[in-house]
C-alpha cells in the first residue's frame, strides 16, 4: 500500500476549490510565526483565511506572548485581510495532558496528545465559528511526522463535522521557504517547540 501523498492531496482539493471559482473559510492552527509563513503563501489567496494562534503547551508566558506578537506582526505587515483568533492559555488542559508522559521521547506520545489537544480545539472553534475547514502548520517541521498529524486533524474532523485540510508544508521545499522568509522579515525563530519538557537546556 502506498503512503498518501498530503501535499499532492492539498493541491488538488485547493486547484478544485479554484475551478470551482469558491473561496471557502479555513480556520489555521499556528504554533508561531515561523510556522506559519510558508503555509500562508500557499492559503492566503485560495480561502476566505483566518489563523488561530492555540497553543497550550506553551505554559511560559513570556513566550507565549512573544510568538503570537510576531505571528500578529506577520500578518499585519503581509497579509491585512487574514484575521487573527488568540486561543485560551489552557495550560492546565496541557499539563493534564502530558501527565506521566514527561520523559517521553519527542516525537512520542506526550507530542501525540498534544497534537490532538490542539487540532481537536481548532476542529471545535472551526465548527462553532461556521469555518468550511480547518488546518494545521505543525506539518512545517521536519521534525514533526505528517501520518500522526493528520490522522489526529481527520479525526477530529469527523468528530466535529468539519472538513480538515490534510497537508505537508515542509514538501516542495516548504521548510527552506520558511526559513527565507524568517530571514527577510527578521522573525523570532525559536529553537524549541514550546513545550517546557523539550526546551532545551542552555548552558
Amino acid at each position: 500500500m502506498n503512503a498518501r501523498n498530503y501535499n499532492k492531496e492539498m493541491k488538488a482539493t485547493i486547484a478544485e476549490i479554484g475551478e470551482r471559482g469558491e473561496t471557502p473559510s479555513l480556520l489555521l492552527h499556528a504554533c508561531c510565526a515561523p510556522c506559519a509563513s510558508h503555509p500562508l503563501t500557499i492559503l492566503a489567496d485560495a480561502f476566505d483565511l483566518t489563523v488561530f494562534y492555540y497553543n497550550p503547551n506553551i505554559t511560559d508566558d513570556e513566550e507565549r506572548e512573544k510568538r503570537f506578537q510576531e505571528l500578529k506582526r506577520h500578518l499585519e505587515k503581509n497579509y491585512p485581510r487574514v484575521g487573527l483568533i488568540r486561543g485560551e492559555a489552557d495550560k492546565e488542559a496541557f499539563f493534564e495532558a502530558a501527565k506521566g508522559l514527561e520523559t517521553a521521547p519527542e516525537g512520542g506520545l506526550r507530542c501525540a496528545k498534544c497534537f490532538a489537544l490542539r487540532l481537536n480545539e481548532t476542529a471545535k472553534r472551526a465548527k462553532e465559528e461556521g469555518f468550511d475547514y480547518f488546518a494545521t502548520t505543525l506539518t512545517l517541521s521536519p521534525l514533526k511526522n505528517p501520518v500522526l498529524i493528520n490522522g489526529i486533524g481527520e479525526k477530529a474532523a469527523t468528530a466535529y463535522g468539519v472538513k480538515y485540510l490534510a497537508s505537508d508544508f515542509k514538501k516542495d521545499g516548504g521548510y527552506l521557504h520558511s526559513i527565507e522568509i524568517c530571514k527577510a522579515e527578521n522573525l523570532y525563530r525559536q529553537n524549541y517547540c514550546g513545550c517546557i519538557f523539550s526546551k532545551p537546556i542552555l548552558k
